[in-house]
C-alpha cells in the first residue's frame, strides 16, 4: 500500500512516498527530469523485503524547490525530510538511478550508517557518452498533443530507452509529467564529475549497474574507475537495456538488487568490445599517452 508524506525541509516540502513495511529502509532516488515514478516498474517487488521510501526530490515532482540551485542546496532539503522519516541513527541502504545515483552518493558521503550504496547509470563519474542522437526540444508544444508525444518518443529512445517497443504508455506518461514538473537544473551537475570523490567517503557496500546501451556512460570507463577501489564494488551490465535501466529490465534489475541487498554476489556478465574498452582505459591509467613506460 501506497502512503504520501510531505515532509518540511525549512523553506518547503518533500513528498516521500513509502511501499510496504516489511523490513529495514530502503531509499530509491530518482535521475534528473524525473520523479518517483522512475521506479514504478520496482517499488512492489522490493517492497516485499524493505520499507521503500521513494521522493520526488525538490525541485520535481510534487515537492517544492530547494533554497537554492546548487547541488548541496538540493541534498540539504533532501536530508532534512529523509531524517524525518528514517532517524539517523538507523541504517540505510540507498539506490540511485542517473542524476539520483550522484544525489545518493553525496547523501551517504554526509549521512552515517548507509549500509549499501546502489547507483544504477550513475551520474557524476566525469568520463565520456555513448550519444545515439539529437533531443528535440518539447517546450512551448501543446503537452500531451500527438506533435507533443512524438517528441517524447524520439527523445526516449535517444536518451533513456533502447527498444522501441518499451516506448509505451506508462514511460511517454512518466517522462512526459515529470519534465512539465521539473524545476531543478540538473544536467551541468551531472556532467561535471564528483561521484568518484565521493565514493571515497562511503565505507559501506557497493552497486554500479547500467545498461549495455546506456548512452549516458562509457562501460569501460566505468568499469576501470571503479574496479578495485571503492570497498570492492560490484559491477554488473545489464544486457539489451539502456539508460532507464530498472525500467527497461525491470525483473533484471528487481532480481539484482533484491540478490545484492541480502548479501549475494552479483555475477559479472561483460560483452567482450567492455573488457577491451576496460583493459584500454586501464592502460592508459598506468601508461598515460606520451609518457614513456
Amino acid at each position: 500500500m501506497e502512503r504520501v508524506e510531505r515532509v518540511d525541509f525549512g523553506g518547503g516540502r518533500v513528498c516521500w512516498r513509502r511501499f510496504g513495511d516489511a523490513g529495514p529502509p530502503l531509499v530509491l532516488v530518482h535521475g534528473g527530469h524525473g520523479s518517483w515514478l522512475h521506479w514504478a516498474r520496482n517499488v512492489e517487488d522490493l517492497a516485499t523485503r524493505y520499507t521503500v521510501w521513494a521522493p520526488d526530490l525538490p525541485g520535481y515532482g510534487h515537492s517544492d524547490e530547494p533554497p537554492g540551485s546548487s547541488v548541496d542546496a538540493l541534498v540539504d532539503a533532501t536530508l532534512r525530510s529523509l531524517d524525518t522519516l528514517v532517524p539517523k541513527e538507523q541504517p540505510l541502504r540507498l539506490v540511485g538511478f542517473s542524476f539520483g545515483g550522484l544525489v545518493a552518493a553525496h547523501v551517504a558521503a554526509r549521512r552515517d550508517g548507509v549500509s549499501h550504496l546502489g547507483l544504477l547509470g550513475p551520474a557524476g563519474h566525469g568520463g565520456p557518452r555513448r550519444p545515439r542522437g539529437e533531443l528535440h526540444a518539447w517546450r512551448g508544444l501543446e503537452p500531451h498533443s500527438s506533435e507533443w508525444n512524438e517528441v517524447m518518443r524520439h527523445n526516449l529512445l535517444m536518451h533513456m530507452l533502447h527498444d522501441p517497443a518499451q516506448v509505451d504508455a506508462l514511460a511517454l506518461h512518466i517522462h512526459g509529467n515529470a519534465c512539465l514538473r521539473t524545476r531543478f537544473h540538473s544536467k551541468t551537475v551531472s556532467r561535471k564529475g564528483g561521484l568518484s570523490t565521493l565514493l571515497e567517503r562511503h565505507r559501506g557496500k557497493l552497486l554500479a549497474a547500467w545498461g549495455a546501451h546506456d548512452v549516458t556512460l562509457d562501460p569501460g570507463f566505468v568499469m576501470s574507475s571503479m574496479s578495485g577501489r571503492f570497498n570492492q564494488p560490484q559491477l554488473k551490465e545489464i544486457a539489451g537495456a539502456g539508460h532507464w535501466v530498472q525500467f527497461e529490465a525491470a525483473k533484471a534489475v528487481n532480481e539484482l538488487l533484491l540478490c545484492w541487498l541480502e548479501g549475494g554476489a552479483v555475477e559479472g556478465e561483460f560483452s567482450a568490445a567492455v573488457r577491451t574498452a576496460c583493459a584500454e582505459q586501464q592502460a592508459a591509467l598506468i601508461h598515460p599517452p606520451g609518457v614513456d613506460p
